[in-house]
């Protein structure tokens, strides 16, 4: 088994076990905000996110129009580029990817020296969970923030504590918990829980 697959049933069985809790703990109001709060710098998307099967990317081969086009990472991780066939794209950050097309590009002979742009157009989801009106996944954009992932599933219920929530995030393959406010910023596949307040 390939590497990022594991990694990504990894990931998966880490999300079920993290979120399996916290769907049973938003029927209550016991749950307290974790101590450590979460990072307020914006981080880029881009920079260190993995590709992986579903992820949508633009690849610009400069000069080359029959050669880019939007591409979609494949159950195998790949992406079937115009006239050269599959690359394995997943496990791979958008510089990576860059990098092994030019190598494929120069190693089979298409071009002397390829210049090759890759932009992710989709992401990993994020989920909204707990007190607000559509719980559930949602489609990522760079630039989203507590509040509008919350507007996102509706908006607060009657039952929320608006304002504060816990903020799941995955680091280096580690879920860890942080309190977060309506300004903090999110990141593809983080899970945001709003607690029921305290009547």
């Amino acid at each position: 088994m390939s590497s990022w697959l594991a990694s990504g049933l990894r990931r998966l069985t880490t999300m079920i076990a993290v979120v399996s809790p916290l769907l049973v703990g938003s029927c209550g109001g016991g749950a307290s905000l974790p101590d450590e709060m979460a990072p307020m710098t914006p981080g880029n998307s881009m920079e260190g996110y993995r590709l992986e099967p579903g992820n949508r990317v633009r690849l610009v081969v400069f000069g080359e129009n029959n050669l880019s086009g939007d591409l979609t990472v494949d159950s195998l991780g790949n992406i079937a580029m115009p006239l050269v066939g599959n690359i394995p794209a997943g496990g791979l950050s958008a510089k990576e990817l860059t990098q092994r097309i030019e190598d494929r590009l120069k190693r089979e002979s298409y071009l002397r020296e390829p210049r090759v742009s890759v932009e992710v157009l989709t992401y990993r989801p994020f989920y909204v969970l707990g007190e607000v009106r559509a719980p559930g996944e949602f489609p990522y954009t760079n630039g989203m923030t507590v509040l509008s992932a919350v507007a996102r599933a509706g908006g607060y219920d009657y039952r929320a504590k608006e304002g504060a929530v816990i903020l799941v995030r995955d680091e280096s393959g580690q879920q860890r918990e942080y309190r977060a406010t309506e300004r903090t910023p999110i990141q593809p596949g983080d899970i945001i829980r709003v607690l029921e307040r305290k009547f």
